[in-house]
């Protein structure tokens, strides 16, 4: 395999995570309304900890476990960003 290759593949995993990261965003979006709706918060701290302990418990190699942990707290941090912005809207 050569670096081309390795890229392709890359590629191919990016648009299947943009579809992923789009499905979430819709439930995201979702939750904001009902959010809108109830006069919820958008921060809830114990889901979020929930989420980050079930992410870390399902990475197979340890050695991307802070990295993949990482990346979901940066989706949180903009999930948050979205609902605070339609909570606003």
């Amino acid at each position: 395999m050569n670096l081309d290759d390795i890229r392709s593949d890359i590629d191919a995993l990016d648009a299947q995570l943009v579809q992923l990261l789009e499905e979430r965003m819709t439930l995201v979006s979702q939750v904001a309304t009902f959010k809108k709706m109830t006069g919820g918060r958008v921060l809830d701290n114990s889901r979020e900890l929930v989420i980050l302990n079930r992410v870390a418990s399902r990475v197979e190699d340890s050695e991307y476990t802070e990295t993949v942990v990482n990346t979901f707290k940066d989706i949180l941090k903009n999930s948050r960003a979205y609902q605070e912005k339609v909570l606003k809207d």
